[in-house]
């Protein structure tokens, strides 16, 4: 089969090479889309990470081989899946924490489990979610990121009458946006520059502000969604007290924040890794239609133009917009 590999750092190209063999409880997934994300561009640059590495953890597909053991059912199923696959055995695994197993691996990014960038992909069938016919194969793809930035508004409190931040216009912080207003909030986004938050506008944020113009309001739940190293500190200073802040957001270097902050102002704050547990919530959200992905994907490409995507000489279109793959082109 057909698939990208990281050939070295900042480099890679379309190879031929064996087709995935599911082993027992596995599956093989032929995918129909996948998304470009910004951890797949940080390893495709990393001189540490990237030799032969398959990327893609955002994806979906049609199951087209089953290994021993796997309900006959599953054959045909339009799919996505969880990108976290936890060992099963150790304690987080049993009470529900797989995603912070020890022993887990990532498709496309951690332990070497081949990614998504690629005609077929597999995947345990404990990992695996069902989409629905009102989910197209392009929400389906944005499935695994909006399972991230759900998992962040919930833990923002967002709720009818409260008031949520949302630091940074990219894929993630644009989907808490949409997570957030779904959640019947005042939703509110800082960005860098004007250009950076008209889709942030055109999702219906109620106001969308560089750092010299955001208003002086009493925000509920504040949500880092950049890679600033400076953000975290600046979401407690803002944060009204007794509410809650969300680090979704991971900078390239420390970020340095007062813990007399959390204590002086009684705040609470979460740390959010993956999105596992908000994968269905998400797929249901985009079946309803309360949340609607599609205005951030800004174009599709072959695996064949993924290394001038990667190499960010092909950029999205605008800030926080996404590209898509399509294995098949």
């Amino acid at each position: 089969m057909r698939a990208f590999v990281v050939t070295r750092s900042g480099a890679g190209d379309v190879q031929d090479v064996a087709p995935p063999t599911p082993a027992e409880g596995q599956v093989v997934v032929d995918i129909a889309r996948a998304g470009v994300c910004g951890t797949d561009v940080g390893i495709f640059h990393s001189a540490h990470r990237s030799h032969q590495a398959r990327l893609g953890h955002e994806w979906c597909g049609t199951i087209s081989e089953l290994g021993d053991g796997v309900d006959p059912a599953w054959l045909g199923q339009r799919v996505t899946g969880d990108t976290m696959l936890g060992c099963g055995r150790c304690r987080r695994c049993q009470d529900g924490r797989h995603y912070v197993c020890e022993e887990r691996y990532e498709i496309g990014v951690r332990r070497g489990w081949p990614g998504a960038f690629a005609e077929k992909l597999l995947v345990p069938a404990t990992a695996l979610h069902r989409l629905p016919d009102a989910v197209t194969d392009e929400m389906g793809a944005l499935v695994e990121p909006g399972g991230n930035a759900y998992r962040a508004v919930e833990a923002s409190g967002a709720a009818t009458g409260l008031r949520i931040l949302v630091l940074g216009p990219g894929t993630i912080g644009l989907l808490c946006t949409a997570f957030a207003l779904a959640a019947g909030s005042e939703v509110h986004v800082l960005g860098l520059t004007e250009s950076s938050l008209a889709l942030a506008r055109k999702l219906g944020a109620h106001g969308a502000w560089t750092r010299d113009q955001l208003p002086d309001l009493p925000w509920d739940g504040v949500i880092n969604a950049t890679d600033d190293a400076s953000m975290p500190q600046f979401a407690l200073d803002v944060v009204e007290p007794g509410r809650r802040v969300v680090f979704i957001g991971s900078a390239h270097a420390p970020s340095p924040v007062d813990a007399r902050s959390f204590m002086g102002k009684s705040v609470t704050a979460v740390g959010i890794l993956g999105g596992s547990h908000g994968l269905a919530p998400t797929i249901a959200a985009y079946e309803s239609g309360v949340v609607n992905p599609l205005p951030l994907v800004s174009t599709t490409v072959g695996l064949g133009e993924l290394d001038d995507v990667l190499a960010r000489r092909i950029p999205p279109l605008s800030s926080g917009t996404k590209v898509l793959v399509d294995p098949t082109r």
